[in-house]
C-alpha cells in the first residue's frame, strides 16, 4: 500500500511538474525594455515665420507672427498647410499663363498671406489672417481666414465653441448687423439700412455671426477678450469699392451665449472699437 501510494504521489508531482513547463513555454515573451527617446531640439520642430517665392508667373510670401513660436503643433502646422497652398497656386499660375499665351505684358499673379494675433487670454489664443490676391483683372482681391486655439487642449477648437450648444444667435445676429451699419454709414456718408435676409430693394444684406469669420478682440482687461471682431470681405456687404469692414462687438451683447467653458475668457470693454480698415489689396499696375 505504501508503495503505490507513494507511485501516486511520484506520478502527481510529474503532471504538476509539466503542467508548469508548458505554461512557462507558452507564455508570451517579455516586451524588450523601452529605449530612450533621442532628446528633440527647439530647433528640430521649429518653423520658419515666413516664406516666399517669385517666378516669371507669380509671386507669393507668407508671415507668421512671433507669437505663435510658443505653440510648436500650431506653427508647424499652420506653416506646413499654407506653403503647400502658396506652391499650388504656384503651380497653377504657371499652369494658367502658358495654357492660355497671350499675357506677356501682364504682371504675375500675386499672393500674400499675412497672420497676425488677434487676442490672447488664459485658454484661448487667436489668430487672424489678410491674403491679399491678384489673378489678373482689374484689381486684385482680399479674404480674412482665423483661427482659434485651445491651449489647454493643444488644439484647434471650432469658433462655434465658444457658445452654448443650442443657443440662439440671433441677438449676436442683431448686434453685428447694428455694427455694420454703424460702420458702413461712417465710411460712405450715407445712411445704411441693411437687413438679415435683405430685402427686395436691397442688394445687399447683413451678414449672419456664425457664417462670418471672427476672431477675438482684446479687451482693456489684461488677459481677457473684450468681444469679437467679425473680418468682412469685399462684396459681402456692399460694392467692392467700399473694401473690406472689422467690425467689433463688444463682449456685453452677447455675453449670456457664450459656453461655460470659455466665459471667463470674456470681461471688459474692447481694447478699441469700431471698424479697421485693413491695408488695401495689391493690385500691380
Amino acid at each position: 500500500m505504501e508503495l503505490t501510494m507513494r507511485a501516486a504521489l511520484l506520478a502527481a508531482c510529474a503532471v504538476l511538474t509539466l503542467a508548469a513547463c508548458q505554461r512557462r513555454e507558452e507564455a508570451p515573451p517579455s516586451a524588450p525594455e523601452a529605449q530612450p527617446k533621442a532628446e528633440v531640439t527647439p530647433a528640430d520642430q521649429a518653423a520658419p515665420l515666413t516664406y516666399a517665392r517669385d517666378t516669371e508667373y507669380a509671386e507669393v510670401s507668407l508671415t507668421l507672427p512671433q507669437g505663435i513660436a510658443r505653440y510648436r503643433d500650431l506653427h508647424a502646422s499652420l506653416y506646413g498647410d499654407a506653403v503647400a497652398n502658396l506652391r499650388e497656386f504656384l503651380d497653377g499660375a504657371q499652369a494658367d499663363r502658358t495654357e492660355y499665351g497671350g499675357d506677356q505684358g501682364l504682371p504675375p499673379y500675386n499672393r500674400t498671406v499675412d497672420w497676425r494675433v488677434a487676442a490672447e487670454t488664459g485658454k484661448l489664443f487667436s489668430l487672424a489672417a489678410q491674403t491679399s490676391e491678384y489673378t489678373g483683372g482689374a484689381h486684385g482681391m482680399t479674404t480674412f481666414t482665423a483661427l482659434l486655439w485651445d491651449k489647454a487642449l493643444d488644439r484647434r477648437i471650432e469658433a462655434s465653441a465658444l457658445f452654448r450648444r443650442g443657443a440662439d444667435m440671433a441677438v449676436l445676429d442683431r448686434a453685428l448687423c447694428d455694427a455694420v451699419n454703424a460702420a458702413r454709414a461712417a465710411r460712405t456718408g450715407e445712411p445704411s439700412n441693411l437687413t438679415l435676409g435683405g430685402g427686395e430693394d436691397q442688394m445687399w444684406s447683413c451678414p449672419r455671426a456664425m457664417e462670418t469669420i471672427f476672431a477675438l478682440a482684446p479687451s482693456a482687461t489684461a488677459g481677457k477678450a473684450g468681444g469679437l471682431e467679425f473680418l468682412i470681405n469685399p462684396y459681402d456687404v456692399g460694392p467692392y469699392a467700399e473694401g473690406t469692414y472689422q467690425i467689433v462687438v463688444p463682449q456685453s451683447a452677447f455675453r449670456a451665449l457664450l459656453a461655460p467653458a470659455y466665459a471667463d475668457e470674456f470681461a471688459g470693454a474692447p481694447a478699441r472699437v469700431g471698424d479697421v480698415t485693413p491695408r488695401e489689396p495689391v493690385t500691380p499696375s
